[in-house]
């Protein structure tokens, strides 16, 4: 089940729900990842950006590991190269199987932005996997970005962007930034922007920065158009605050347990946020639907 984004978004986009974009790192969060994903029957997106990838994500063991998960899964899974910028990591990426690419050419001007998306669009599309764009810019909420309307993504200017590009997605910037926000900051999102833009587009749309944003913005947004989130931030926070506790409780825990703990905290923070963005039991095949109080 290991297929393209597009059909994914597709459907979410045609049924007025967002699928989850994890960062996943290693086994464990791939597997917690699509195993969530599996017992909530809903479509997800395993990725990770060329710097995840240099550090610690190689791409020789954690694709073949990402395949192996998706051909057991009864869930469509695609797998995404988030952030991607230099051509290299994504010809590489195309070359080991990845089925979706985010190219990141938001921090050029329009026609450089245009012209290096509309060259990966030519190299992904032949091999039947999506692109998805950036027009706007989301920043690093560090730099207080989220509050720089300049930085939002204009109604007009996307509709030429997705015309002279042919993207498949685009990610677009209403107030939300990547990493963490101040301790009890809540972004303030735009959307009447989102509105204008989804009407504009009538394609996929996709929120960056999506860990921290506040449960009833993320509802909203994902009411308001959002077909995709991104999320790396609050899985790593939920991981490593697991093992913390762990540790607390247990000082002598050694490091298979920490694994373990780890795995099952990052699967009940993806069911949970499933469950909030609406693609749970969006691919269910029966007449009725479990509750999971049986």
């Amino acid at each position: 089940m290991l297929v393209s984004m597009k059909d994914i978004l597709q459907h979410a986009h045609k049924h007025n729900y967002a699928v989850m974009a994890v960062n996943s790192i290693n086994m464990e969060m791939a597997r917690a990842v699509i195993s969530a994903a599996e017992e909530e029957h809903s479509p997800i997106i395993v990725q990770m950006g060329p710097g995840q990838i240099g550090k610690h994500a190689h791409l020789t063991e954690i694709v073949p590991l990402v395949k192996e998960l998706a051909e057991r899964a009864s869930i469509p899974v695609a797998l995404n190269l988030d952030h991607g910028g230099k051509l290299e990591d994504m010809v590489t990426a195309i070359h080991n199987g990845f089925t979706s690419l985010m190219i990141d050419a938001s921090s050029y001007p329009y026609e450089e932005n245009v012209k290096r998306t509309s060259v990966v669009c030519a190299l992904a599309h032949p091999h039947g996997i999506c692109v998805e764009a950036e027009l706007g810019h989301v920043g690093q909420a560090a730099d207080g970005d989220n509050s720089k309307v300049d930085l939002y993504t204009n109604v007009e200017e996307a509709k030429k962007f997705v015309e002279d590009t042919g993207c498949d997605a685009l990610a677009v910037a209403i107030g939300t930034a990547h990493g963490d926000y101040p301790k009890g900051y809540v972004p303030e999102l735009n959307f009447e922007r989102l509105a204008e833009l989804k009407k504009a587009l009538a394609m996929p749309l996709v929120l960056h920065g999506g860990s921290g944003s506040g449960e009833e913005n993320i509802r909203k947004a994902v009411a308001g158009g959002i077909n995709k989130i991104n999320v790396c931030t609050d899985a790593f926070h939920a991981a490593k605050n697991a093992m913390l506790e762990k540790l607390e409780v247990k000082p002598n825990a050694d490091y298979l347990e920490l694994c373990m703990t780890a795995e099952a905290a990052v699967k009940q923070f993806v069911k949970e946020y499933i469950r909030m963005i609406g693609s749970n039991n969006q691919y269910f095949y029966g007449e009725s639907v479990s509750t999971g109080n049986e």
